[in-house]
């Protein structure tokens, strides 16, 4: 009795199994999708119709955040979504552009030495600044520390000992640096580039002269801001 109980009851459940799947499986009625007696509000009545259900479908959310939960969670029909602009970073000029606009070159009327005395004079008062003062008792390594991570613009530089004799002696203002050269206005009005690679160039203030080895000096000022310098002795051209 208990076997055919129990095939009883297999024969059932398969039937019933039977039963789901044909349902699952079966044909849609050809008039199951026709919507044409269905009639839904348009415009500004169907934002409204949105909005009433589901306030009266959350009736615990209070009218804040229903107002909250349809407006940043669903689009209504009739209404459009704000696209946020995405702030992207500020593209610089590239190298190429700077040289088009010519960004870095003074007009004739404007390369004269004595226009660029008073910057020459703001860059003794930094470097006084940042060296506490350069007075006497001051160590000069202190001192050679803080200039090798300095700002130049301004300063006064005569080229010392060079691998070419023709760079030997000339002296100027420091209208630009960059990473293997300076650029100077002479005393005579003249704009010399002179690369850092194998000249010694040599800078006085208030008594102090320091030396700069070009060949250890090719970076640009903004990354000997930063840099470590190691303690080496000096290196001759």
């Amino acid at each position: 009795p208990v076997v055919i109980t129990a095939r009883r009851t297999e024969r059932a459940a398969m039937a019933t199994r039977a039963e789901v799947r044909g349902i699952i499986y079966s044909r849609i009625r050809p008039d199951a999708g026709d919507q044409s007696e269905l009639q839904l509000p348009e415009g500004k009545k169907s934002a409204e119709f949105i909005a009433s259900f589901v306030r009266s479908s959350l009736p615990q959310l209070s009218q804040k955040e229903t107002h909250h939960y349809l407006y940043k969670n669903l689009t209504l029909v009739g209404t459009t979504k704000r696209n946020k602009k995405k702030k992207g970073k500020t593209k610089c000029l590239s190298a190429k552009e700077r040289r088009e606009l010519r960004l870095f070159e003074l007009n004739p009327e404007q390369q004269r030495y004595e226009l660029f005395l008073p910057l020459h004079e703001l860059w003794k008062q930094y470097i006084r600044d940042l060296c506490n003062g350069l007075k006497p008792q001051t160590s000069t390594n202190v001192i050679q520390t803080k200039l090798m991570k300095a700002d130049f613009h301004g300063a006064i530089v005569t080229v010392v000992k060079s691998k070419c004799p023709s760079y030997v002696g000339i002296t100027g203002i420091i209208l630009q640096e960059m990473k293997h050269i300076f650029k100077i206005i002479t005393v005579e009005n003249k704009i010399k580039v002179i690369p850092k690679q194998n000249n010694i160039f040599s800078v006085e203030i208030d008594g102090f002269v320091s030396h700069i080895y070009g060949n250890m000096f090719q970076l640009r000022s903004s990354e000997r801001s930063v840099k470590k310098f190691k303690g080496k002795g000096s290196i001759d051209l």
